[in-house]
């Protein structure tokens, strides 16, 4: 889109300041956001200073850090000038691809969009480079792997994909499944039937699956299970046909777990799978499926492999920090 919508720079800006005059106030506002709270990311992200006046924003600072902010403030405002919500995970998202090594492509991916996942409640725009590579796997790839920390919407696109092609009708079900390993598969130490006693584990996919179908409709596609959320072990036996199949948590699959899932692929069925190798939660001892098949299955043209890094992520700021000094520390250990 280019910056059609914003003036470039104004001539005889001082050199510590770079001046950007807006054609839309209301843009503006939502630009800006809740009592400026965008802005106020942004200056504590990048240590630059934003002053607004009338329909200019001034930003002030180290030249580096104040080229950025500026990127990201014209990626936001086209964002906004094509008719998409900025919310607190956008502006993230237009941080991180401010960061990389070709700071004009990205950020123009970010302003067009060029993949956009659309559900019933919501559209996801895939915030960072590799969030876009893997969510164009998902659509191209029958089978696809996503490994990487947390944090990085692995499991989220993944999830959003599956429901875009499920109201698409290009899928008759969705089903979802992870290790239940935490309780070590002893699950009947818990109270409750077996739905009560699983429920538990397969909360982060519910709670995916909720952001993208209305409250009404999720309740009944459970009953009619046309979506189905399950363990892993409740897979054996079964031949997955016309469906879009996610498998979380990976890295706590054994080698023959991960074995007996990727055969229940069947006609007309896609599959993803996301983990996290520095998460293995499985007893000493035991070798990660995920590990397994990321080895034997790597080189595959048909199967698709993404992955993520810290510079990934796009929770809470702070998360990016602790996985790069949990990598760190692993790097380093004797």
């Amino acid at each position: 889109m280019g910056y059609s919508t914003l003036t470039p720079p104004i001539p005889g800006d001082d050199p510590l300041q770079t001046d950007l005059e807006f054609a839309d106030n209301r843009l503006l506002a939502e630009l800006c956001g809740e009592y400026d709270r965008n802005l106020v990311k942004l200056e504590h992200e990048l240590d630059v200073q934003i002053v607004r006046r009338g329909n200019r924003l001034h930003v002030m600072g180290d030249p580096t850090m104040r080229s950025r902010a500026t990127q990201t403030l014209q990626a936001l405002y086209d964002r906004l000038s094509d008719g998409k919500a900025v919310e607190s995970g956008d502006v993230e998202g237009a941080l991180h691809l401010s960061r990389g090594g070709a700071p004009e492509q990205q950020l123009e991916m970010f302003r067009t969009g060029q993949i956009e996942i659309r559900t019933r409640k919501k559209s996801v725009t895939p915030r960072t480079r590799a969030q876009q590579d893997y969510a164009r796997s998902l659509f191209d790839k029958a089978l696809n792997f996503g490994i990487g920390p947390a944090g990085t919407g692995k499991t989220y696109i993944a999830v959003a994909v599956a429901v875009h092609h499920f109201v698409e009708g290009h899928v008759d079900r969705i089903v979802l499944s992870r290790p239940a390993v935490e309780a070590g598969e002893k699950l009947g130490y818990l109270p409750g039937d077996m739905k009560d006693k699983v429920d538990p584990y397969m909360q982060p996919l519910y709670d995916a699956l909720n952001d993208f179908l209305p409250a009404k409709q999720l309740p009944r596609l459970l009953e009619e299970r046309r979506i189905e959320i399950a363990p892993l072990a409740f897979m054996r036996g079964r031949t997955l046909s016309n469906a879009f199949v996610v498998l979380d948590e990976a890295q706590n699959a054994t080698e023959m777990q991960m074995k007996m899932f990727l055969t229940r692929l069947g006609e007309g069925a896609r599959m993803a799978i996301t983990g996290d190798r520095t998460q293995v939660d499985l007893p000493r001892g035991q070798v990660s499926g995920l590990r397994v098949a990321e080895r034997i299955l790597d080189g595959i043209p048909d199967i698709g492999f993404s992955y993520f890094t810290a510079a990934d992520v796009v929770r809470h700021p702070l998360v990016a920090k602790i996985v790069a000094a949990y990598d760190s520390y692993e790097n380093n250990r004797v």
